[in-house]
């Protein structure tokens, strides 16, 4: 997962520097007043979006993989102790029903 935001940062920074070449050379407009800089940051982050959905496709799919093995195995361990959990009441339940009888 590191990978990929690594490599969406990256994709992101690389726009930055385009988007503010273009703006500073005449290119693409300039933002109103003070916000030169948000409008170029909006730009970068406009354009990056669909080049990382494109370009990053197969790492998002492989971190996409990791996740949800994570996940399998978070709910396999989650099932592991809720068994232990009820065999537990069980046998403290057996043992109190004994107990109760042998009375």
């Amino acid at each position: 997962m590191l990978r990929y935001t690594l490599m969406r940062l990256g994709i992101f920074v690389g726009c930055l520097v385009v988007v503010w070449g273009l703006v500073y050379s005449g290119l693409a407009p300039r933002g109103l007043g003070d916000s030169n800089g948000m409008w170029i940051i909006l730009l970068a982050l406009l354009l990056s979006a669909p080049i990382s959905f494109v370009v990053l496709r197969k790492e998002r799919d492989r971190a996409s993989v990791r996740i949800v093995q994570k996940v399998d195995r978070m709910k396999a361990n989650l099932e592991a102790n809720r068994s232990q959990e009820d065999a537990a009441v069980d046998s403290a339940q057996a043992q109190g029903q004994a107990s109760s009888q042998a009375s």
